[in-house]
């Protein structure tokens, strides 16, 4: 009908309220049936609206949870753990996991997949504040656990997720992403990206495990500096972590 919004114009209307969170409660897209008045279309038409911005890495939905602006977190009480853990259990756990995710990622992942995991990364390069990258930054590597095609992988993956969440000191890892270090950020996952789509599984997981590291020293240095024993010199940022070989580097190994 004549009288009817176009697609584009839906389509845009429906991303620019789920990014500044008009069209959301608790994280939480709205209900389908006040969405479609909301938006003033059929619920037919909005599940093939819902079905564009979900392949666009848009909204995530989940079986009994609902859908989500971002991955949703995992069920269960993550509160207490999150109250337990530190920065440095949390990479520790990360660097054991995430090189795995990414080196099946680069086994299994689909072309469109790997089509959508492209456009992810881009949101990483173009996000214009920290918030912002860090939702991107949230959806790209829960993107790299899903194209692991492990549910496993994805369970664990979910959970140390809701710990970063929930952990007091999230907040202040945002003191490390300087506009240089969001740079150094993004190139690492424009070599990520590049090893998974060429199928280079030893080259992702080794891009991911660099990529982890330069995380967890850059929260290392700014800890160091909350706790007032100053900057963490910068040949840190060279030692590599391999725990698997039980060689933890410095910038993980508990002090003494």
């Amino acid at each position: 009908m004549s009288g009817e919004p176009e697609e584009a114009e839906l389509l845009a209307g429906l991303r620019d309220g789920l990014r500044d969170g008009t069209l959301l409660a608790n994280g939480r897209v709205l209900p389908e049936r006040q969405l479609a008045e909301r938006m003033g279309v059929g619920r037919t038409r909005l599940r093939r609206l819902l079905d564009v911005i979900e392949a666009e890495g848009g909204i995530f939905r989940r079986q009994g949870q609902g859908t989500f602006a971002a991955p949703p977190p995992a069920a269960g009480a993550v509160r207490t753990l999150a109250r337990q853990v530190t920065p440095q259990n949390v990479m520790e756990v990360r660097l054991e996991v995430e090189p795995a995710l990414a080196a099946l990622a680069a086994q299994r992942a689909s072309a469109e997949e790997l089509q959508l995991l492209r456009r992810l990364m881009g949101a990483t390069l173009r996000a214009q504040d920290v918030r912002s990258y860090e939702t991107a930054d949230d959806i790209f590597h829960f993107k790299i656990a899903e194209l692991a095609h492990n549910p496993l992988f994805l369970t664990i993956h979910q959970s140390i997720r809701s710990v970063r969440r929930h952990a007091q000191w999230t907040s202040r890892r945002r003191a490390t992403m300087t506009p240089e270090r969001l740079a150094e950020l993004g190139r690492q996952h424009e070599e990520l990206v590049t090893h998974i789509s060429e199928r280079r599984s030893a080259a992702a997981a080794g891009a991911m495990e660099r990529h982890l590291i330069t995380v967890s020293n850059a929260m290392l240095r700014e800890r160091k500096i909350w706790s007032g024993e100053g900057p963490v010199p910068q040949e840190a940022s060279s030692q590599r972590t391999d725990t698997r070989r039980g060689a933890p580097s410095d910038t993980l190994r508990p002090k003494t």
